[in-house]
């Protein structure tokens, strides 16, 4: 939990010295009384193409990112999404069209990364949220950099089903994409580093109607 809570506070210094313009978003708290009984959920969970333009309420938004990788037992700074030997190693990137942030799941916060829309970088899409889900290999205790990326694999596949369940409960659409053709564009843009891989995208918005 110390590791945990000195990573998210030298993130939230240092993208905030990289994103000017932008401001720290304290979430809502999450509403955990909503959406569809789970079974219905399941009945409904579909990947789609297309999405409404407009953007998500700030309660959807904080729900969204609660159910995607959000801290459920704050005791023991665990997530929504299990993950191999605990190393909660999926980050959460939110492309909008005011910038990009990272959610800070400890804070339950979006930390301003860039400003500007970056949402027709290769790989990316026209909806009103991008979530770039994003492996950080250090954080795994043990193993060479091939068996670290088929645990952050199956980390980020499980996060995304979390998106994807989420979506169908609230009536909201999304797909996981697992293509970054410009990785390097996308590298740059989010200021990874080189233990940081990008493992999918899963664009959000409401059901075009």
């Amino acid at each position: 939990m110390k590791r945990l809570t000195f990573f998210c506070l030298v993130a939230f210094f240092t993208l905030n010295l990289q994103a000017q313009g932008l401001d720290t978003i304290k979430l809502n708290s999450p509403d955990k009384t909503r959406g569809l009984p789970v079974m219905q959920a399941f009945s409904l969970r579909a990947s789609v193409h297309e999405w409404s333009d407009s953007m998500l309420s700030m309660q959807d938004l904080s729900d969204l990112l609660w159910a995607t990788n959000g801290i459920n037992r704050p005791a023991e700074g665990k997530r929504t999404a299990p993950s191999a030997m605990n190393a909660q190693d999926v980050d959460i990137y939110v492309i909008m069209k005011e910038g990009s942030y990272l959610y800070n799941a400890s804070l339950h916060a979006l930390i301003p990364v860039c400003s500007g829309d970056y949402r027709e970088l290769p790989g990316m899409t026209a909806a009103p949220v991008n979530l770039v889900l994003v492996s950080d290999l250090s954080r795994f205790r043990y193993g060479n950099d091939s068996s670290k990326l088929i645990l952050a694999a199956y980390d980020a596949g499980i996060v995304s089903q979390n998106i994807g369940l989420f979506c169908a409960g609230m009536d909201m659409v999304t797909r996981p994409r697992a293509s970054f053709p410009d990785m390097a564009k996308l590298k740059e843009t989010l200021r990874l580093t080189d233990s940081q891989h990008a493992m999918l995208n899963n664009p959000v918005g409401y059901r075009k109607k």
